[in-house]
């Protein structure tokens, strides 16, 4: 029987600063199949990027096409498909027309997101957050795993957030029907159980040697998750040169970190580019130290520390996001709210 694995560090020469190229250093992908949502964007274009570079066929899904195409559209060994996470006939249509055409899917990569937005619901009236960011990824492993299942030592990697220490899953109003919506506290209970959903997957999965991970890539700005919080898509561009081509995330690191320095506090918000923000997720899908692992939070490349539920850390999962009886409870969730039984 494989051993659950202990959400402790492990001994990876990785740390915060590291970048993507580091990490896909001497990764040899060829004939490998992997599919990244949100793939032509930020983080996730990163990671197409660096997964086409290694030698995979990778599937970039999207909801408008045209902005995927024009991304990513260049890129040898790469298709686009459409795909959106709020509806359940476009996740059934696109995983039909991927098991059409491959008979493998070594990683599957659940990048898309959206963070912070209005309230808004799905046709099942499941709250815009918790359907894109959990429900909707839910449905599509579920439609997608007879690819992985067939695939030996497939994995799949769930994005998540630092945002999972701020609060968990809302059982009794998942929706908020009987609670004010709050747009960080809906944004919080997605990415909690987008860990859960790991855990869980992991759990019921590696009896077919499919493993499971959650990443918190790190403090990436510049990307087009904050598009709710400014929509100006001129000033999303610009921010993205400045943080990025320009380097501006170094610069305000290191200003961190001299103001923690001055008040002898251990901790600080350390901003990462988006080469050091898809390096973590890159390393949970492809690191040979995560053979025979799974179902545990990973941050800064490395498996994180469980914390308790009051630590001040800036780090850690907190026990509402890895517990494992909390994650069976939200499996259960996922097939309830979404009207899609997965069974492994």
């Amino acid at each position: 029987m494989t051993q659950l694995t202990q959400q402790v560090p492990i001994a990876s020469p990785f740390s915060k600063t590291t970048t993507t190229r580091q990490v896909m250093r001497g990764v040899d992908l060829t004939g490998k199949v992997a599919i990244v949502t949100g793939g032509y964007n930020g983080i996730g274009l990163m990671i197409t990027r660096a997964l086409v570079k290694a030698g995979a066929t990778v599937v970039v899904p999207a909801r408008t096409l045209a902005k995927a195409q024009a991304a990513v559209g260049a890129l040898p060994h790469t298709t686009v498909g459409v795909l959106d996470l709020m509806d359940a006939q476009s996740i059934a249509a696109f995983a039909a027309d991927f098991l059409r055409q491959h008979d493998r899917l070594d990683l599957l990569i659940e990048c898309a997101g959206i963070m912070f937005a209005p309230l808004h619901r799905d046709a099942c009236g499941n709250e815009s957050q918790l359907a894109t960011n959990y429900l909707g990824h839910f449905q599509l492993t579920a439609a997608l795993y007879p690819a992985l299942k067939k695939t030996p030592g497939a994995r799949v990697v769930v994005v998540s957030s630092r945002a999972q220490s701020w609060n968990g899953v809302d059982f009794t109003d998942p929706n908020f029907e009987r609670r004010d919506y709050d747009p960080r506290v809906a944004y919080a209970q997605s990415k909690a159980a987008d860990i859960l959903f790991a855990v869980d997957l992991d759990r019921r999965a590696k009896q077919d040697d499919v493993r499971a991970f959650a990443v918190h890539p790190g403090l990436v700005p510049g990307t087009g998750l904050g598009r709710f919080i400014n929509q100006n898509a001129h000033l999303h561009r610009v921010a993205g040169v400045v943080m990025n081509d320009l380097q501006g995330t170094r610069l305000i690191s290191a200003w961190h970190a001299l103001q923690a320095k001055r008040r002898g506090q251990a901790e600080y918000d350390y901003f990462k580019s988006t080469s050091q923000g898809a390096a973590s997720v890159l390393w949970a899908a492809t690191s040979p130290l995560l053979v025979d692992k799974g179902g545990v939070f990973i941050e800064d490349c490395n498996i994180g520390t469980a914390v308790a539920a009051d630590s001040q850390s800036k780090f850690g999962a907190r026990p509402w996001s890895i517990d494992p009886a909390l994650a069976k409870q939200l499996w259960t969730l996922g097939e309830t709210l979404s009207g899609r039984p997965f069974t492994i």
